[in-house]
């Protein structure tokens, strides 16, 4: 049962994404916003940490960071361990494109929500608490309540 549930569960969420994704024109593309996300979990990262959570080449990642840093979404800051390597950090602009973003694709599913009876939408409420839950016991980032 898990094992259907884990896949039923990440099939439905990638169409739920795919969708929003369709919808939706972002503030920022789907790929940068993907990435900010991903730093505003860490914190702070090094490119080649960037780089291996996204699965990608470290030259990949420096041209997507130099994208968000010529926007003013992130800064390098100096790594205080390592001259020779620079952290990546989330700007105040960044947290608000991201916001943006993360809005504006929800609103895709606010009129399918809006069809829903109430103990449905408490019920998916109940779920994403879970999920997050879930994350959490996993050692990832939690998203918080947006």
């Amino acid at each position: 049962m898990s094992q259907t549930l884990g896949a039923d569960l990440l099939s439905v969420v990638s169409r739920i994404n795919r969708l929003a994704n369709q919808r939706v024109r972002m503030p920022i593309p789907f790929a940068q916003a993907r990435l900010l996300s991903t730093i505003e979990d860490q914190g702070e990262a090094r490119i080649s940490d960037l780089a291996a959570l996204d699965h990608c080449s470290q030259p990949t990642m420096t041209t997507q960071v130099r994208r968000l840093e010529d926007a003013g979404l992130v800064t390098r800051t100096a790594d205080p361990g390592d001259a020779r390597a620079v952290l990546i950090r989330i700007t105040p602009e960044g947290v608000a494109a991201l916001r943006q973003a993360r809005a504006d694709r929800g609103a895709v599913f606010d009129p399918y929500l809006e069809r829903l009876t109430q103990a449905d939408r408490e019920c998916l409420a109940d779920a994403v608490e879970v999920m997050r839950r879930l994350l959490r016991d996993a050692g990832a980032p939690v998203p918080t309540r947006r």
